[in-house]
């Protein structure tokens, strides 16, 4: 640290043998401070209890800047000492990412014009409405141009305390610009190697279009890793991005990973956009992430085969094991060449499914669209229709109107073309019915796959589907395994029947989910559609076996309740951009809402932090927070460890959420992530399936 004071020391020397001359100098050389510090805060109404964010803000003189929390070559951050009523927190402090500032022939990294550095400040619980709120603190900085300047000053802010909070329509646009200055957790693994001049830096990012890009910029969190004056030579291409630097005085051990802010600027429709992002590089002999192992594509099929075996046995699988369950048996009795033919054609239905999922997926993704496994489920329009489509099925087993051969395969020989028709269309609906679920195995894979180009992501999309449909396929090709199926019968009536509940189940769980994204409107217009359906469904059934006129005036009144039920489906539309917080559970740990800076305040006070990434329509995500986060054992341990409790629910589209996914190389949810207190520990990723000992030995731990 010596040799960082020396320049600083220089500057502030040459700064103190200027002070005599500052009366004679030019206004904008010294009369009166060079940076105005006020404090605004995004809310004007405070609730007991509640956080918000408040920012000191800096208001620069012309020519003048202040610095980052890493200065660069010279300078020094801003600090502050808060004094707070009682009961009253102010977390970390928050930095928007910086910029250049070449001095002479040294380069420091701050802030011109007006910065904007944040803090969360929590309101005690014990406050009531009507109370004021008083914030006050000193902030010390340094702010040079040709000389440097220390300066401080007071700042204070009084907020009124409300039953409920309410935006500052003032400030609040500042507080929400500074946010959106704040890096955020990179989405893609970074690696570094050194010689004795050089650091290269490498971040796994093929997605990027080198054409869009900029400039790159890579700024360490830490003073002497790198010589900040010197050149930063940036490539990319189709592997992501290689950043060539100059090695600083102190660059960490070659096991010490290496922090830091890489700003891309990249062309976009809009013009030249910057996106910062909190990078963390780690060796080249060492593993990129703890929850984001790098694995070759070989591997990534294997583990995508592997989880496409265990999908079959996830709940998200089990509505559709009904359609599965009365095919298999009705293969009884089919000869070999019958046999083959629907189990390559059940195969077929789950790879074409798998195929244009991804697809999908990939094209969204290139587009720009933060999205990940399950992607579909995250509009409700979709959510709408696949409710619909789960109904009719139900209704159709339940004998209410005729499907037979043309989708399950039954009432029709197994080898007749209608039954092959259906056979596809029960892997297609086998595959959506397996997208909210992650199982064991497949997480790793999609998330590699996402960061592939579009051939082997598409590879790996569909080693899963064949996975997925391998044990229907190979009991269609094994004859003495199909013998030792139950014989069709009379029974097979009772059977249809009596599984068509777990589709109502699933309507019933896709309407719930619909209610979290889209609001009792969206609700509202999706049951009128579900009583359409079923009027529809009652009309055709009763109209079936009438005479020509009859049955020709009930198809046109079903397909017009039909037609209704769907005009009604784009109501879900309008929903609302985020899910609502889910209620918190009555017998576990309460959950709080997620946030990076949530994450990184909680840890910088020295707290432990376990994140759940769910979302309503991930069945495996429920049933885990049902047999494992709802333990009364498990809110013991989290309340005896200190450990607090983050929710990140990506039931709606977030970003947010999808850039956390990528850091620990998922695509998907759930994902359990463990944080150990203090900032410089490395999280545990928890496996996908929990348990209430896999939990508490992970906390235990801490």
């Amino acid at each position: 640290m010596a040799w960082r004071s020396l320049p600083l020391l220089a500057l502030l020397a040459l700064g103190a043998l200027a002070g005599t001359a500052r009366a004679a100098a030019p206004a904008t050389q010294g009369a009166g401070p060079q940076v105005r510090v006020d404090l605004i805060s995004e809310t004007a109404a405070v609730e007991p209890g509640g956080a918000f964010w408040v920012g000191i803000r800096q208001r620069i003189a012309p020519g003048w800047h202040t610095y980052w929390i890493n200065p660069g070559d010279s300078g020094e951050a801003m600090t502050v000492a808060w004094d707070l009523p009682s009961g009253v927190t102010a977390g970390p402090l928050v930095w928007p990412h910086p910029e250049r500032i070449p001095v002479g022939p040294a380069v420091s990294y701050g802030y011109s014009n007006e910065v904007v550095v944040l803090t969360r400040i929590t309101a005690p619980a014990g406050l009531s409405p009507g109370d004021r709120l008083a914030l006050r603190g000193r902030a010390s900085w340094l702010v040079c141009a040709k000389i440097c300047i220390p300066e401080e000053a007071d700042y204070a802010l009084t907020l009124a305390v409300a039953a409920r909070s309410a935006p500052d329509p003032r400030s609040a646009p500042a507080i929400a610009a500074a946010r959106r200055a704040v890096p955020v957790p990179s989405p893609w693994p970074g690696r570094y190697a050194t010689t004795p001049h050089s650091v290269t830096l490498t971040v796994a990012a093929p997605e990027l279009r080198a054409e869009r890009v900029g400039d790159v910029w890579f700024f360490p969190a830490r003073w002497g890793v790198i010589d900040h004056a010197a050149p930063q030579d940036a490539t990319v291409d189709g592997s992501g991005i290689t950043l060539r630097l100059t090695r600083g005085a102190i660059v960490e051990a070659a096991e010490g990973p290496i922090d830091g802010v890489l700003v891309i600027r990249e062309r976009l429709d809009g013009g030249m956009v910057s996106q910062a992002f909190a990078i963390q590089a780690v060796s080249s002999g060492a593993p990129a992430h703890a929850g984001a192992p790098v694995i070759s594509l070989l591997e990534a099929v294997g583990l995508a085969l592997l989880g496409g075996l265990v999908l079959n046995l996830m709940p998200c699988v089990l509505p559709v094991l009904s359609i599965k369950a009365l095919a298999l048996v009705a293969h009884a009795d089919a000869g070999p060449a019958a046999a083959r033919r629907h189990g390559l054609a059940y195969a077929a239905g789950v790879l074409a499914s798998f195929g244009a999922l991804a697809g999908g997926l990939l094209i969204l993704r290139a587009g720009g669209a933060q999205i990940g496994w399950g992607f579909q489920l995250q509009s409700p329009l979709v959510v709408t229709l696949l409710a619909y489509l789960f109904f009719a099925l139900a209704l159709a087993l339940s004998g209410v109107w005729l499907v037979g051969g043309r989708l399950t395969g039954l009432g029709h020989g197994l080898a007749a073309r209608p039954g092959l028709t259906g056979t596809f269309f029960t892997g297609a609906l086998a595959a959506v019915a397996a997208t909210p679920c992650t199982a064991p195995f497949m997480g790793v894979a999609v998330g590699y796959a996402v960061t592939q180009p579009a051939a082997a992501a598409l590879l790996v999309f569909e080693a899963l589907g064949l996975g997925l449909a391998l044990p229907f396929l190979v009991l269609s090709l094994v004859p003495a395994w199909r013998r030792r199926l139950p014989r069709p019968g009379a029974w097979m009536e009772w059977l249809k029947q009596a599984l068509a509940f777990p589709l109502y189940a699933t309507a019933a769980w896709l309407v719930w989910v619909l209610s979290h994204q889209a609001g009792p409107e969206a609700l509202a217009a999706a049951l009128g559609g579900l009583v359409l359906i079923a009027f529809a469904a009652w009309l055709s059934g009763r109209t079936r076996d009438a005479r020509p006129r009859w049955r020709r005036a009930g198809s046109a009144a079903a397909a017009t309740a039909v037609a209704a039920a769907l005009a009604l489906g784009p109501l879900a539309l309008s929903a609302p951009t985020s899910a609502p917080p889910a209620a918190a559970a009555t017998t576990g740990p309460a959950a709080a809402r997620w946030s990076p800076s949530r994450v990184t305040e909680l840890r910088a006070q020295g707290k432990p932090v376990f994140v759940n990434f769910t979302a309503a329509w991930c069945i495996t995500c429920l049933v885990n927070e049902r047999v494992a986060l709802h333990s009364p054992v498990v809110a013991d341990a989290f309340a005896r460890k200190g450990v607090t409790y983050l929710k990140a629910d990506w039931t709606s589209r977030s970003a947010e959420i999808a850039t956390a996914l990528g850091t620990f190389g998922r695509n998907g949810v759930p994902l359990y992530v463990v944080y150990p207190a203090g900032e410089t520990g490395a999280p545990t990723v928890l496996p996908q399936i929990l348990s209430e000992g896999t939990i508490l030995e992970a906390i235990e731990g801490l």
